[in-house]
């Protein structure tokens, strides 16, 4: 962001839940650890892998970021009912950008970005944390059906005249696009109040009274009003031009082609932006993550709404012995996830797998094609642990975590797995007491299944 203002502006074997079906589920499903892992991922704090290769992704300026533009691609890649564009612009520009088209109204578009570039090393806020928030929401709404289009794009070059941004909001104008909204993120992860604790939590709204733009700003404070989050808005008119969402207000040249679009971000206007903002100062450790959460919350529940989130139900229900779609009235093809392949004949709304493994439902309803996340399905044949029988500690887990049996010369095989359904560890003991060294996996949500020759458990692990 530029540094411009005027002064006068039970998953254990009872219910195993996937993403969200209303405006609240979406915004229950916002994930803390997911956002937190990205940030330290795309900030440098931690490495990560792409293209196969383990890396440090520590800067992202505009002639050295093609490693994060790559990051971004597998991070899109991995998500369904999406069309990836890398849109090369200038010499070595490049806009990363992901459409999920909508079921209704396709031509009907809202666009929710956020610049990726930086002008140093680390830049968590700026702006590792609209990227986030970009991914983080393309993650939930993928999933679901949705009336009209969204665009979650991610500009680069932001940083030397928002070029990326530019070349994109000119193309659309010249195209005739029907972008009807266009959301910018940029800085939004600093509260100067102490992280954590009671504050102002101010956030800025930045609008002009450009297309619709002043009434996308009121679709936002409704959106704010309707739901609980712990924020406060400041009104910012005339908003400022140093960030992405002006390409779109003078687009074509500033004539009638331009678009509404608002920035969203931390509260400039009365001077609480970080005051690490440009420098290698800009560290994930500056973070106040609860502010943050809310956030993303807030624009999640928006673009879910604009979006015209329809309400199809694509959870699935776990007993001992089957698997059960929740939504009803509806036609269903059961999916092995370990070869992605559709089950011949597993097309009624409760599926009794044969063999254990990782299964999802594919749910159709009217227009709509929804599937669900995988679910763990490891207890054909065999009885549950008692919670007396298996204790698992401590969870949420930084370093070790304890899986403690009740009687010891078991033959206990522990597993866990992350939420795709992939193995990370594995481990055979007899001990009463065995100790998984998790520190190094990265923060998120996690399955340790325990099982003996007649037993077997899973158990949410939550990594910090």
């Amino acid at each position: 962001m530029k540094a411009f203002k005027t002064t006068i502006i039970c998953l254990l074997f009872c219910s195993a839940t996937s993403f969200g079906q209303n405006i609240q589920d979406i915004i229950n499903q916002v994930d803390i650890n997911r956002l937190s892992l990205i940030i330290n991922e795309f900030s440098g704090e931690q490495s990560t892998v792409v293209n196969g290769s383990t890396v440090t992704i520590l800067n992202r300026q505009q002639a050295n970021n093609d490693l994060a533009a790559d990051y971004l691609v597998e991070r899109f890649q991995e998500l369904d009912n999406i069309t990836i564009t890398d849109q090369s612009f200038n010499s070595n520009g490049r806009n990363i950008i992901a459409t999920q088209l909508g079921q209704t109204n396709p031509n009907d578009i809202y666009v929710i970005c956020a610049h990726y570039d930086t002008v140093a090393n680390f830049c968590a806020d700026d702006n590792a944390t609209g990227t986030a928030a970009v991914l983080e929401v393309a993650r939930l709404l993928s999933t679901q059906c949705l009336d009209n289009t969204i665009v979650y794009a991610l500009w680069d070059e932001e940083e030397i005249g928002l070029r990326g941004s530019a070349f994109y909001a000119d193309l659309a104008a010249a195209n005739g696009d029907n972008i009807l909204g266009v959301l910018n993120m940029d800085m939004m992860g600093y509260d100067g109040d102490a992280p954590g604790q009671p504050g102002d939590n101010e956030f800025d709204i930045d609008y002009r009274n450009i297309a619709g733009s002043v009434a996308m700003k009121n679709d936002i404070i409704s959106v704010l009003n309707a739901y609980t989050f712990d924020l406060s808005v400041i009104e910012v008119n005339p908003g400022t031009t140093a960030s992405d969402h002006s390409s779109f207000w003078f687009a074509g040249n500033g004539t009638t082609d331009a678009f509404s679009a608002v920035l969203v971000g931390e509260s400039w206007e009365t001077n609480d932006q970080t005051p690490a903002y440009h420098t290698i100062a800009d560290r994930f450790a500056t973070l106040d993550l609860q502010y943050y959460h809310e956030m993303v919350k807030l624009i999640a529940a928006y673009t879910a709404t604009k979006g015209g989130l329809v309400a199809v139900d694509n959870t699935v229900s776990q007993t001992m012995t089957t698997l059960t779609a929740n939504e009803s009235s509806a036609t269903y093809q059961w999916i092995d996830c370990s070869t992605n392949t559709p089950i011949s004949g597993a097309t009624n709304q409760t599926y009794a797998p044969v063999v254990n493994g990782n299964y999802a439902v594919e749910i159709t309803s009217g227009i709509c094609i929804e599937r669900s996340e995988c679910i763990l399905f490891d207890t054909l044949g065999l009885e549950s642990f008692l919670n007396n029988e298996v204790k698992v500690y401590p969870n949420p887990v930084k370093s070790n975590l304890n899986i403690e049996v009740n009687s010891e010369n078991q033959d206990i095989v522990i597993k866990l797995y992350d939420l795709s359904g992939k193995l990370i560890l594995t481990s055979n003991s007899t001990k009463v007491l065995t100790t998984l060294d998790v520190k190094e996996i990265p923060q998120g949500i996690y399955f340790l299944n325990v099982s003996s020759s007649e037993k077997s458990g899973t158990y949410k692990i939550v990594k910090e």
